[in-house]
């Protein structure tokens, strides 16, 4: 039998989780993989990043779980400082270039993997790529940023453009080292991934961190001083100086070549797969991470979700798949948590403007409760929102803000979301008490139960 070859395009959660699955169930005697990466590392944790620049994880080498030699040794032929250029679909070959001599040529695939990941929103603004002006996409950056921080002193100022899971995770970092800090957000709330009430109360506590939280506003350039490293950020409220400026304002799927190559994409540009991670309408051709969509299991509709959790679990699926197993991925609910100094953030499922998007009817309920029993010493407060479908109880969505002990709750609902549960249900599971852990009803279960109330007086 012919040695098959697998060429993945992107080394880092999908390609290489997709890599190492497959060699694991074929060896080289029958299988060649290739992966082609064109940055300086593999199978890195990106989500890191805003850890190590605060100084509560050491980096890059402890966010790597996997480097490329780690990857040879097993039977994998990573390319680093190459990147791939064209697809021919025809003719089953990819066009790769090797950036360190810029050598280039074409190599054939009998299964091809594509694993491009997402780049990071830039807007075109005057100043953007000023020397100051960090992402935080990959160890690159958080090694330039890194030693921006190290270079500072006393009373030095950040801004932070964008005010979503980046934003506020990289807020708490520039706390961390001292900086004052300023957050910049055009919608009118920190966390445009929560409803606007919930969004409040996250904006209450990082202004009472002492986080300058700017919202409503637009940023229209970055100024330079005579050195021409950022000094200020310009908006359409005035300017903010700044030593630093640290960009988050999110992601898109990076499908240049999908899409010059006429592959089916998304309403967000994100590649569209079936549930074996197949490209739609490609035989051979599959596609995990950052760069595809998903089937969100509440709305139906597929989602641009770009989560490492994701990634790993479509590598598996297709290294499963192109060696002749049987694998599927179901689809999400959109479950996401983070984190600004101490308060915790969780979510899943739809938001108000979601369900409504989606032509739902639905219930909210908001209570207010505890991690622990009250008077356990450490209690601390959260507050827990709920959407319930109206006539039928389905539970849409959850929201929760709180001290430790609140955002993992939130598995809980990701669970019954993907169940199908009604808020009924939930309110009758069996969870773990103790008052260590837990008022004698959870906070959830509270939530639910006033979701169902509200279910039931709405007729």
């Amino acid at each position: 039998m012919a040695v098959q070859r697998i060429m993945v395009v992107g080394g880092d959660a999908a390609g290489m989780s997709a890599a190492s699955r497959a060699r694991r169930r074929r060896g080289p005697g029958e299988l060649e993989i290739t992966a082609f990466e064109r940055g300086r590392f593999t199978s890195y944790s990106a989500c890191g990043i805003p850890y190590w620049a605060g100084g509560v994880v050491d980096g890059p080498d402890a966010l790597i779980a996997r480097t490329p030699q780690e990857h040879r040794d097993r039977g994998i032929d990573v390319r680093m400082r190459t990147e791939v250029t064209g697809l021919d679909l025809e003719k089953q070959r990819v066009l790769a270039r090797d950036l360190e001599s810029g050598d280039e040529r074409w190599h054939g695939f009998d299964h091809l993997v594509l694993a491009t990941g997402a780049r990071p929103v830039r807007p075109p603004l005057e100043g953007i790529d000023a020397p100051g002006v960090h992402g935080v996409q990959t160890l690159d950056d958080g090694r330039a940023l890194v030693a921006a921080l190290d270079d500072g002193e006393a009373g030095r100022r950040a801004v932070v453009v964008g005010a979503g899971y980046i934003g506020v995770e990289m807020a708490e970092a520039l706390v961390l080292r001292g900086y004052a800090v300023t957050v910049v957000e055009r919608s009118s709330q920190p966390m445009a991934t929560l409803d606007p009430d919930m969004g409040e109360l996250v904006r209450d506590a990082m202004t009472a961190m002492g986080i300058e939280v700017v919202t409503d506003t637009e940023v229209t350039a970055v100024r330079t001083g005579p050195d021409g490293t950022a000094r200020a950020v310009a908006t359409d409220a005035g300017e903010f100086p700044a030593d630093v400026v640290v960009l988050g304002l999110g992601v898109r799927p990076e499908t240049t070549l999908a899409r010059a190559a006429d592959l089916p994409l998304g309403a967000s540009g994100g590649l569209l797969t079936d549930r074996s991670m197949r490209v739609r309408g490609h035989e051979n051709v599959w596609a995990g991470g950052d760069c595809t969509e998903v089937l969100d299991l509440v709305s139906g509709r597929t989602r641009h979700i770009a989560l490492g959790t994701h990634a790993n679990k479509h590598g598996q699926v297709i290294g499963t798949n192109v060696t002749g197993g049987r694998a599927t991925f179901p689809g999400v609910v959109g479950t996401a948590v983070s984190k600004v100094c101490d308060l915790e953030i969780a979510r899943t499922g739809l938001l108000e403007s979601q369900a409504r998007e989606e032509g739902l009817r639905y219930a909210t309920a908001t209570v207010e409760s505890t991690s622990r029993a009250g008077y356990y010493p450490g209690a601390r407060p959260m507050t827990v929102k709920m959407l319930a479908e109206h006539g039928t109880g389905r539970l849409l969505g959850v929201q929760i803000v709180g001290r430790e002990g609140a955002a993992k709750r939130v598995d809980v609902a990701a669970v019954a979301l993907t169940a199908g549960m009604t808020v009924d249900q939930m309110a009758s599971l069996d969870l773990g008490y103790a008052p260590p852990f837990s008022p004698v009803w959870d906070p959830v279960l509270v939530a639910a139960r006033r979701a169902a109330a509200e279910v039931a007086s709405a007729g």
